[in-house]
């Protein structure tokens, strides 16, 4: 049985013992010549095609280790867009905490300043009950002037008599309705220190409901967080495999390139010698027939970019500035905050910079005051058709579980944003992955 690899040999020798022949015939007719140089390694078809298949196989598996990346990079990108999400929710439990915080601590001094005047208006009461009991007593006494049957008995006439009298019963009289209009402000005071007290009850309620609200949130952050680390360590894993055999394939591609360099080589070389060996003979046939001639020919050479504009140039202002997850208000970059997830692993409670929202703050501070959550922006202006937006519009991204991200259209299919933890405010093209249907418009 002959084998693939050995069907060009024959041929070789056969070249070979044409050659020797015709150097035969030339040293003999001539007495000079080249000697003859080895032949380059030829390796055999079979060798040949077990290095093809042995790199087909590498690429097949390069292939199906570049579809897992992609697939897995499309999944870490969707917990990426959840972990953005849940970094907002955080951010929005934050800010109704500290709402309900406020609202509780005024409830509360509220609460004390009614106290307050109820316990002075139950003072002045029992004061004025102790001064009618006084004047009472005083009235019974003799000798008194005031409110005593002295009062009466030392009167000059009838006439003098009874305005004492009225004197004495209008001071009594008065001092009833004061006694009564202090009991109704008392009464009231107590119903406004009731109120108050409920008042504290509610805004405690709400500042727990808060509360356990933000630790739900900071929860489910912190598991987005953990999955997006577990679908980046399998990326990191399945990026170094594809890498490794990558490396395997560039290695049987060497290895073919290697074979198909050497099999070239030779066939270079037998084409050489077959063109020598022709030389030869028509030397050969010249010296036995100088007047036949001959005529060689050349080769041929070789084939010879308002108020809208204000708002924009504050947002454009800020490009570059490092991305600070809470960072951000109308002045101008802020200080970020701990979310005890990716912002700390970037550290953005050290950067002094804008996230999403508090970039939308700045910019629109001379229009009016935002809300630091991406989620109450977007309910901040009117509403308009993504086919109708316009320049100065902003860009909401999420989905049924909420807003993640917000930026500000600049026209021509261009935004400007701060993205997320390690970049920077950029100006970039809009993406419709994930965009809301709708823009918010503030302005016009």
């Amino acid at each position: 049985m002959v084998r693939r690899g050995r069907v060009g040999r024959p041929g070789v020798r056969r070249g070979l013992t044409v050659g020797a022949f015709a150097l035969v015939v030339l040293f003999g007719a001539t007495g000079t010549g080249l000697a003859v140089p080895p032949p380059p390694p030829n390796p055999s078809d079979s060798e040949l095609d077990s290095s093809q298949a042995a790199a087909s196989e590498k690429a097949g598996e390069v292939g199906k280790l570049t579809n897992q990346l992609a697939q897995a990079e499309q999944k870490l990108s969707s917990l990426q867009d959840d972990v953005e999400l849940k970094q907002e929710q955080a951010m929005k439990a934050l800010v109704d905490l500290q709402t309900a915080q406020d609202a509780a601590a005024q409830a509360e001094l509220a609460a004390q300043s009614a106290r307050k005047e109820a316990d002075a208006a139950a003072g002045a009461i029992e004061k004025a009950r102790q001064d009618l009991k006084t004047f009472a007593a005083a009235s019974f006494e003799q000798g008194s002037t005031v409110g005593s049957v002295a009062a009466y008995l030392t009167a000059d006439s009838p006439k003098d008599l009874l305005a004492r009298a009225q004197m004495l019963d209008a001071i009594g009289g008065s001092r009833l309705n004061a006694l009564d209009r202090l009991e109704q402000a008392q009464t009231a005071k107590s119903n406004k220190d009731a109120a108050a007290r409920k008042a504290v009850e509610v805004a405690q309620q709400k500042q727990d409901a808060a509360k356990q609200a933000k630790s739900g949130a900071d929860a489910a952050q912190a598991a987005a967080v953990q999955a997006q680390q577990s679908q980046a360590s399998q990326n990191q894993q399945l990026e170094a495999s594809k890498s490794a055999v990558e490396q395997q394939l560039y290695t049987a591609q060497s290895k073919v390139n290697g074979l198909q360099g050497q099999r070239q080589r030779y066939q270079d070389w037998l084409a050489q010698k077959q063109r020598e060996d022709e030389e030869r003979a028509r030397q050969a046939a010249l010296a036995r027939h100088p007047s036949s001639g001959g005529g060689g020919g050349g080769r041929p050479s070789p084939a010879a970019g308002s108020s809208i504009e204000a708002v924009i140039a504050r947002a454009l202002s800020q490009l570059g500035r490092p991305y600070a997850w809470g960072g951000g208000n109308g002045s101008g970059p802020t200080r970020g905050i701990h979310d005890g997830g990716v912002a700390d692993m970037y550290g953005d409670y050290r950067k002094i910079g804008f996230d999403c929202s508090g970039l939308m703050i700045y910019a629109f501070a001379g229009v009016r005051a935002l809300p630091h959550y991406s989620g109450y922006q977007y309910t901040s202006g009117r509403h308009v058709p993504l086919s109708q937006m316009r320049r100065g519009d902003m860009l909401f991204y999420g989905g049924s579980g909420g807003i993640h991200h917000v930026a500000l259209y600049l026209g021509g299919g261009q935004m400007v944003e701060a993205p997320e933890s390690g970049s920077y405010v950029r100006v970039t093209a809009v993406r419709y992955g994930g965009i809301m249907p709708y823009a918010t418009r503030l302005i016009g």
